[in-house]
């Protein structure tokens, strides 16, 4: 399991609204490959974008873009945040 839990502050909210992205905390040894590999199969919703960076505590973040305009939403409620 490379990634470990969503990531979910103002701006990512403000991210999920305006761009249909979410943010997750991943393993530092996880690809880009990686982590839309296990998106898609955990959530069947197609990635259209990773963007890796790593935060200021040193914790490795993903960005990730959905092709379908209301999958990062629909994701989100599964998990039970929104």
């Amino acid at each position: 399991m490379k990634i470990k839990h969503p990531f979910v502050t103002e701006k990512a909210t403000m991210m999920l609204e305006g761009e249909n992205k979410l943010q997750f905390i991943v393993q530092r040894d996880a690809t880009k490959q990686d982590i839309k590999r296990e998106l898609e199969s955990a959530f069947e919703q197609e990635v259209a974008e990773v963007r890796t960076m790593m935060t200021m505590k040193g914790e490795k973040k993903a960005i990730v873009k959905f092709s379908d305009a209301k999958a990062a939403e629909e994701i989100l409620s599964r998990l039970g945040i929104m």
